[in-house]
């Protein structure tokens, strides 16, 4: 299987390269499980983060990541905005996205109990990797129609276009690849 190598906070791994289709292969990187890479990323993320009051992530990778810096700032309660909405919910917001690793539309969920705590409050908005910025976009509106007020926006790798934004603060790059291995591009950010 071929691999990329990438270092994250101190912590060192090697990501399985997938194919996506005939001319897009990326770097499978998977947070669950691995709770020395987790712990490492959310530490160096919170040192870069703005002040805040709640933090909120997508299901479901994003979840451990979103896990580990509510616990290290202090046990904070957190929110994730769910993949389908659950019979404990009620109010639901709803905002469809289009993942690049995930086939066809989905949406997002948030329940209102949680849109009114994230009301006139700080949001951090985090997740594993954040690519197309589908998700990201999504979250974002799950978050101003909440009437939230987003300080940021964090990632542990920005992954091909994402390296060139200014409003994501991350980790480390992982470029794109083709099914052979070979990196499409390197952004000069």
């Amino acid at each position: 299987m071929l691999t990329y190598p990438i270092t994250i906070a101190g912590v060192k791994r090697e990501l399985p390269i997938c194919p996506l289709n005939e001319n897009l292969a990326i770097g499978a990187f998977v947070i669950f499980g691995d709770p020395e890479l987790t712990t490492a990323a959310a530490k160096a993320l919170l040192e870069r983060a703005p002040e805040y009051d709640y933090i909120i992530t997508a299901e479901a990778k994003g979840i451990p990541l979103a896990h580990e810096m509510a616990r290290l700032a202090g046990n904070q309660k957190y929110f994730i905005a769910r993949k389908k909405a659950k019979a404990y919910m009620s109010g639901v917001f709803e905002v469809k996205v289009h993942s690049i690793t995930t086939a066809g539309e989905q949406s997002l969920f948030l329940d209102r109990a949680d849109a009114n705590l994230i009301s006139g409050a700080r949001i951090l908005i985090v997740d594993d990797v954040i690519s197309t910025g589908e998700s990201l976009r999504a979250v974002e509106e799950l978050v101003n129609e909440a009437g939230g007020n987003i300080v940021g926006k964090m990632t542990i790798l920005a992954e091909g276009d994402a390296q060139t934004r200014d409003d994501i603060i991350y980790l480390e790059k992982l470029p794109l690849f083709k099914p052979d291995g070979t990196v499409i591009a390197e952004s000069l950010h």
